[in-house]
């Protein structure tokens, strides 16, 4: 029997004869998420691994002072990319994958050329404006005189930035995540650590890293275009945009994706933007650099959704309300159990972490606490902003989030110039929580799903044991030579914990299931890999 069939007697006696062809089903979408997840969270380990490394010979390259002229920069390009997409990237990947189910060609390019051409000319326009406007903003707002001459590659990287959004969304659409993430996580990081390198140790300093991000910009958008090049159809090859256009339901969409976009930005840049204006440009560059450490704890969510989101858009249009529960249970819970040991061993080991970019950036270490702690419960509510967005609901998300753009603009405020980068780590950490569990209790209410059973009570004894062999470690941390060997035994000690003790309180059959599909997918790949 073929792996999509194997069905195991004890499961077999779970199930009615009804509901064993939707069991095949799901199945068939957990071995895609898996596949697709893996190649993405693959690629984005290694790319955190990579970049952790990178940005400790940046921290002791360039310093704190300028690393937080480009966070400074980068939120000139957030709020830039306010006004530089529209909400066209998260309508790609809704329809283009409708579009190529029902098999609408027509429609799909004109979707494609009309959004790439209002992404052009919108960009070329804004870009001008940046270049106008950034100065004075940089010297009035951020009293950053410095980040004025860095401003040109600011604006080709927020106008690469949208084009490669948009075209990875398209690839998402065409449930492709694998492709993107060769594009850009394992060309285009790569290419930039590279040229980085070589830019600064050649005395370049921070132009040289803003240059080699510009350049690896550059190629990843031409491998995402070449990678689009055959899946598109012909009509959406031309480089005359006649008959491109958008249809009354993507304009809607859009606008309210663009809403999100807004409020995520608020959600996202608040605290950078008001810890500009109070603090000096090395407390921002720590504080960026600690955040870059919280944003790895999410990578297990990051992964799932970017092939889960385009299946809850399909799921749902075709009313399978209980094989979209399943999925979101199982998926929820193993993006629990992937997390979890990271999560810990960030809280309990954020000093060893945070020193090893240098003495200086200890003070970042409480922001690695708070950040993780709201980034674990992000987490373990699932894919709960996708749930809503893709079912049509995004009204629903759109004012949760309105309300605690407000409220972590107010703690900012009140908290930044109090408690400094402490402050606005907390500020980010209630806005998180205070997001994600309306969100959840929203999905419950409108959608009648919820992650949760009592197999989740299975993941007490494996969090316990973990964090008190991570609390025991801590006491001997001081025996390491260096603190990074710690960090690294603490990594390691957490997740051999963790799931040896989950696996040894034995799996729920929806556990083996997907245990025993994802790493059949994992060696799938392999073998592909290696005959490749």
């Amino acid at each position: 029997m073929s792996a999509a069939t194997n069905i195991s007697q004890p499961e077999l006696e779970l199930l009615s004869p009804s509901r064993i062809g939707e069991s095949v089903e799901l199945r068939s979408r957990i071995g895609n998420i898996s596949r697709q997840s893996f190649v993405y969270f693959g690629g984005t380990m290694l790319t955190a691994v990579a970049s952790y490394f990178f940005k400790v010979y940046l921290a002791r390259k360039l310093g704190a002072e300028a690393l937080g002229l480009y966070a400074l920069g980068m939120t000139l390009v957030g709020f830039a990319g306010l006004f530089n997409s529209l909400g066209l990237p998260n309508a790609a990947t809704r329809f283009v994958a409708a579009y190529s189910a029902t098999g609408e060609r027509h429609r799909l390019a004109g979707f494609f050329r009309g959004s790439l051409g209002v992404l052009v000319l919108l960009n070329v326009l804004l870009g001008a404006a940046f270049l106008i406007c950034g100065p004075w903003l940089a010297v009035r707002f951020y009293h950053a005189p410095k980040l004025g001459p860095y401003l040109w590659a600011f604006a080709v990287i927020m106008f690469t930035g949208v084009l490669a959004m948009f075209l990875g969304r398209v690839l998402a659409g065409y449930r492709e995540v694998a492709r993107r993430t060769i594009a850009t996580h394992l060309i285009g990081t790569p290419t930039n650590i590279l040229i980085a390198i070589v830019l600064i140790s050649l005395g370049f300093g921070l132009r040289g890293y803003l240059i080699a991000q510009v350049i690896s910009a550059l190629l990843t958008v031409c491998l995402l275009g070449v990678f689009l090049w055959k899946m598109l159809p012909r009509e959406a090859r031309s480089l005359s945009f006649e008959n491109a256009r958008l249809e009354r339901e993507v304009i809607t969409f859009s606008a309210a994706a663009y809403g999100i976009v807004c409020l995520q930005f608020v959600l996202a840049q608040a605290d950078t933007i008001v810890l500009g204006h109070y603090l000096r440009a090395r407390e921002v560059g720590i504080y960026a650099v600690a955040t870059a450490m919280v944003g790895m704890v999410s990578i297990g969510l990051d992964s799932v959704n970017q092939i889960f989101s385009p299946m809850i858009s399909e799921l749902h249009a075709a009313h399978k309300q209980e094989l979209l529960q399943q999925l979101y249970s199982i998926l929820t819970k193993w993006i629990l159990i992937l997390t979890f040991p990271l999560a810990a061993a960030l809280i309990f080991f954020s000093r060893q972490i945070m020193s090893v970019f240098g003495s200086g950036f200890e003070p970042g270490a409480v922001v690695v606490i708070i950040g993780t702690i709201g980034q674990l419960v992000n987490c373990a509510v699932g894919s709960v902003g996708y749930l809503l967005q893709m079912s049509g609901h995004q009204g629903t998300l759109i004012r949760i989030q309105a309300v605690n753009a407000v409220v972590l603009v107010a703690l900012n405020l009140i908290f930044i110039p109090r408690l400094g980068i402490a402050g606005a780590a907390l500020a980010s950490g209630v806005a998180t929580v205070l997001t994600n569990v309306p969100s959840l209790i929203a999905v419950r209410k409108i959608l009648k799903l919820s992650p949760y059973h009592m197999g989740y009570l299975k993941l007490g004894a494996p969090a316990l044991a973990c964090v008190t062999c991570l609390f025991a470690l801590t006491r001997f941390s001081d025996q390491f030579h260096h603190q990074w060997e710690a960090a690294a035994a603490a990594l390691l000690m957490a997740y051999v914990i963790f799931l040896g003790t989950f696996l040894l309180g034995g799996l729920d059959p929806a556990d083996r299931m997907f245990a025993r599909f994802a790493w059949a997918r994992v060696g799938q790949s392999f073998r592909r890999m290696a005959v490749a």
